[in-house]
């Protein structure tokens, strides 16, 4: 079941500035960061609770999120929803229709395993589902 909204991701062009930015200039507290090999991506947490705000760019300057800066440049990048069960939740939604990115969820940041929803399934909005690993839960 869907419990929280986890994170809202923003791609960041400039990934120093950016955490810079969130620290000093709107003082939120920064919680570190992690690369996600899968994504190929190194993202950086700040928690604004009950959510919190990730940013995301391009590890070694390839993958997903180095296509998108390309093209769309930085700007919000998805919506993360918090599940307790990642897996029942992906079923549920395969059978009302929804279409995902990959066939399972693979590992994403700080442990947790992940799917995302294809935006034209949610009017152009890229949904990510997020089951907090044993370390988060």
């Amino acid at each position: 079941m869907i419990t929280a909204l986890d994170h809202i991701a923003i791609a960041v062009p400039d990934f120093n500035a950016a955490i810079e930015r969130f620290m000093t200039d709107f003082g939120l507290s920064f919680d570190g960061t992690d690369d996600v090999l899968a994504a190929q991506t190194k993202t950086a947490f700040f928690s604004l609770p009950p959510t919190h705000i990730e940013l995301v760019h391009p590890l070694k300057g390839s993958g997903p999120i180095a296509k998108y800066l390309e093209k769309r440049g930085g700007g919000i990048h998805h919506l993360c929803f918090r599940s307790d069960n990642i897996d029942a939740d992906v079923e549920r939604l395969r059978a009302k229709g929804y279409e995902f990115l990959s066939d399972e969820p693979s590992p994403g940041a700080h442990g947790a395993r992940v799917i995302f929803i294809h935006p034209k399934s949610c009017d152009g909005v890229l949904i990510e589902i997020s089951q907090p690993g044993d370390d988060q839960a």
